[in-house]
């Protein structure tokens, strides 16, 4: 009798030290939740309980830039059209444009291409699928873009890989995991993810966000939309703000000097456009413009600019003047609502 209640009383003492050392588990587990502050969602004594703390969206101003298609119809080769697109890419994400409208303001131009689309619509060849595939297969002539790796929203393109049944699609963002979204959506599209962290999930789960959520959320620059405008005065008519455009500014050799405009000086703005001409300039789109009433271009902005004036060279090329308007402006605009909160890299 004596061995047997030996044994008894260790197998008690076993229990009891293994109901602690949960116990003892448990509180740890806790101290380390609440001094880390984690607002996730958290199992414990068998309760689930979820914190979010939702994150603030700030008002942004916001600068559009418009171009003419036919820019690219002086590029003799698609090596060359290729790079000349980089370049106007390029300085639009330097200068952190939102909105890129391409333009149509040489009706000679359109008059030249046979084709039309679905819509009557004259089709800009040096759009097509040929330019495209060529940029493909020439990626050096392009500059890479990229995004940190732990950063909260990605850029990514819906796959058809399979998923449950209510569990949304699979979304390739670039990252060593696919991401799990709350739509179900169809094959091919680009979409705007943010990333949702799940503690102890091997899986990588997100939700689809509009395009303008991560500069709104964080203030970071998150890239340009490219609209296109068949005309000069759609370029105004269809803008994707309700109010339109409240600062429009046309450049011009035979505009007002720059550098009588003080820092700061340009009215205060929500939404800002600078207008840009071809190799005959603003003046010759509004020409060929079948709407626009007025036949000075002075009359169709609120500042016409001369963005370079004492130029050495006889013409400025459109792809230049990009990056010396913007440079010479950046001093001058006066935004409504602060956009400098944080950089992309």
């Amino acid at each position: 009798m004596g061995p047997h209640k030996k044994h008894d009383n260790s197998v008690v003492d076993f229990k009891c030290s293994k109901k602690e050392k949960k116990k003892r588990k448990e509180i740890k587990l806790l101290k380390a939740l609440k001094k880390a502050n984690i607002g996730e969602t958290s199992k414990i004594d068998g309760s689930e309980t979820v914190s979010q703390t939702p994150q603030e969206v700030h008002e942004i101003s916001t600068l559009s830039i418009a171009v003419p298609g036919s820019i690219l119809e002086n590029a003799q080769s698609p090596e060359l059209r290729t790079y000349l697109a980089g370049q106007i890419a390029r300085a639009a994400g330097i200068f952190k444009i939102d909105e890129m409208i391409i333009f149509i303001g040489n009706i000679v131009d359109i008059k030249k291409r046979e084709d039309l689309d679905e819509d009557g619509k004259p089709i800009r060849h040096s759009c097509m699928q040929p330019s495209i595939c060529w940029s493909v297969k020439s990626p050096g002539f392009t500059s890479p873009s990229s995004t940190k790796d732990e950063f909260l929203f990605r850029e990514g393109i819906t796959t058809n890989l399979p998923t449950k049944p209510g569990h949304g699609s699979v979304v390739n963002c670039g990252l060593l995991k696919d991401v799990i979204v709350d739509r179900n959506l169809e094959p091919g599209l680009r979409v705007t993810v943010k990333l949702t962290p799940h503690e102890g999930s091997k899986k990588k789960c997100g939700i689809i966000v509009p395009p303008s959520l991560p500069r709104a959320e964080t203030g970071t620059y998150w890239g340009y939309t490219v609209r296109i405008a068949q005309s000069l005065g759609a370029v105004f008519s269809q803008a994707p703000y309700p109010n339109g455009y409240d600062l429009t500014i046309g450049t011009s050799e035979r505009g007002n000097n720059i550098d009588n405009i003080p820092k700061r000086g340009l009215p205060e703005h929500h939404h800002a456009i600078v207008v840009f001409g071809g190799l005959q300039g603003l003046e010759a789109a509004l020409e060929n413009d079948e709407v626009l009433t007025v036949d000075d271009p002075v009359l169709l902005f609120d500042h016409y600019l001369n963005t370079c004036p004492e130029q050495g060279s006889r013409t400025i090329r459109t792809e230049e003047a990009i990056l010396i308007s913007l440079a010479e402006l950046r001093k001058k605009f006066n935004p409504k609502f602060n956009n400098t909160r944080e950089t992309m890299v």
